[in-house]
């Protein structure tokens, strides 16, 4: 099943499914570009682990848990309120680095943003905003998706305009200026220019069909009840409107 939406899903910011979401789509990303990549260049897969606050919240009772209520004393009384644990757990991200094939030499780095990325505090979005300098200061390129509406938004000169999804692109060449795509729900997302070395011409991005053939490959739909509202937080409710005749159009919620 294709996902009802034109460019990003929000029910794919789900904080249990957005892990998984991650994975997938900077797997089909890394992919993506590579087959547009001369022999020169290779896209990689770079892993690292974040701390997340995660909620732990089962759909239904598993067998573990029916035996230890079964095994409990008569007299004892059993707890009247059960809700999810906040859970603060490590979890695997990945970016992406576009390297040289001859010596290994950083040209691009794309980052899928994690709410870890976002998170406000000197232990989230003050030690990535620290390492994105670390980047500005260097001779390598920076590619940022955010498709996470939760959080801080990265740092910029100027305030961002209205939109629940940003792309940022810092080319080496061009800095301190930053190229930015506001992200509408409706639309589809426009090609995105990922820049090698120059003189080499950019390759694209095309993140709607990363976005779609990600949703389908790992069949999210049977993971996302699409009678629920969206994650948090909460759209305008023009947008709200849009999101339901969109899925009463798609047969995915009732009228």
């Amino acid at each position: 099943m294709e996902t009802p939406f034109p460019g990003m899903d929000p029910y794919l910011e789900a904080p249990n499914l957005w892990p998984d979401v991650h994975h997938h789509l900077i797997v089909t990303i890394r992919d993506q570009l590579q087959a547009q990549l001369t022999p020169q260049y290779q896209a990689v897969i770079t892993p690292y682990t974040a701390l997340e606050n995660i909620t732990t919240a089962a759909n239904r009772r598993t067998q573990a848990e029916a035996a230890i209520l079964e095994n409990e004393p008569p007299e004892v009384l059993p707890a009247p309120l059960t809700i999810p644990a906040m859970m603060v757990v490590p979890i695997e991200y990945a970016r992406i680095e576009i390297l040289t094939v001859r010596n290994h030499a950083l040209v691009t780095v794309i980052e899928l943003l994690s709410p870890a990325h976002k998170r406000p505090g000197f232990d989230g979005a003050h030690v990535y905003e620290q390492k994105r300098q670390e980047i500005f200061c260097s001779t390598a390129n920076l590619l940022e998706l955010d498709l996470l509406r939760a959080g801080q938004r990265l740092q910029t000169a100027e305030p961002l305009p209205d939109a629940p999804y940003f792309i940022f692109l810092s080319r080496m060449q061009r800095r301190p200026h930053l190229e930015i795509w506001p992200l509408q729900l409706r639309e589809p997302i426009a090609l995105i220019p990922v820049p090698l070395r120059f003189p080499d011409a950019p390759i694209v991005l095309d993140l709607s069909k990363a976005i779609h053939k990600a949703y389908a490959q790992a069949h999210y739909d049977l993971d996302i009840n699409y009678a629920d509202p969206p994650p948090a937080p909460a759209f305008s409710p023009e947008d709200a409107a849009w999101i339901d005749e969109c899925l009463q159009t798609s047969g995915l919620r009732g009228g």
